[in-house]
């Protein structure tokens, strides 16, 4: 079992997270079968609509309406602390309109050997000036999950400790060149050749290095609503892009 956080929708982001009881409370009727909740992921993310599409369910992607930009400027606090809120928020933003649906919301962002916060580096220069930080050090890249269910929410940061190499600019501009890492936390994509510049990585979810932590995922779903879509019923399940054939 995770040591998640459970929190009450809310109206507005005045809320924030209260520990080790779950609040049912809603302004209306929720009552909705049980059995396959719609599901929405609310991510822009290519990756991790990617992950999820891996399961071979439906669901839908809406973008979060929580301006992220402006939340990241504005909070403080604990790296991890700011990880929860900014998965929160984007959950929060689409569960409000969609309260029959189970909402996920994910954020990342990595933190240097000397607890500096990166996010996305936008340009080369910065994923350059990033790779260079993080070079023959151990960073930390903390993914932020929210999962929110008929009115309940349970809240889960996974945290997996990544050690580069001791790397050249010449080594770094190459791979940042070849992998185009602006739009990750910490300025590589180790599903790529980002890999190639890692010494060790530590940690419970791999998963969640892509953003989206499906182990983290996978125990707030069978918290919030009692199972996994296919253990109810195999042929929900949809062979995912790619995915090999038996």
């Amino acid at each position: 079992m995770i040591a998640a956080r459970y929190f009450r929708l809310s109206l507005s982001l005045g809320f924030y997270i209260n520990e080790g009881s779950i609040f049912t409370e809603f302004a209306e009727d929720m009552t909705q079968s049980a059995e396959h909740p719609p599901i929405i992921l609310a991510s822009a993310s290519p990756y991790r609509k990617k992950q999820l599409e891996a399961w071979g369910l439906p669901f839908t992607v809406l973008p979060p309406e929580s301006d992220e930009a402006t939340l990241k400027r504005e909070l403080k606090g604990p790296p991890r602390e700011i990880c929860q809120k900014l998965a929160q928020a984007k959950a929060h933003s689409i569960a409000v309109n969609n309260p029959k649906a189970l909402v996920i919301g994910s954020d990342q962002i990595a933190v240097t050997h000397e607890g500096e916060i990166l996010s996305k580096p936008g340009n080369s220069e910065n994923a350059v000036h990033q790779l260079m930080k993080m070079s023959g050090h151990t960073h930390s890249l903390l993914t932020g999950l929210a999962v929110i269910y008929q009115g309940q929410g349970i809240l889960q940061v996974e945290r997996v400790d990544i050690t580069f190499r001791d790397l050249v600019e010449d080594e770094i501009r190459a791979y940042v060149k070849q992998d185009d890492p602006w739009d990750c936390a910490g300025a590589y994509k180790l599903e790529r050749f980002g890999i190639c510049l890692v010494r060790e990585i530590k940690g419970r979810d791999p998963s969640s290095i892509q953003g989206l932590p499906m182990i983290a995922l996978t125990e707030a779903i069978r918290e919030l609503v009692g199972h996994m879509p296919f253990e109810l019923n195999p042929t929900v399940l949809q062979l995912a892009p790619g995915a090999p054939h038996a």
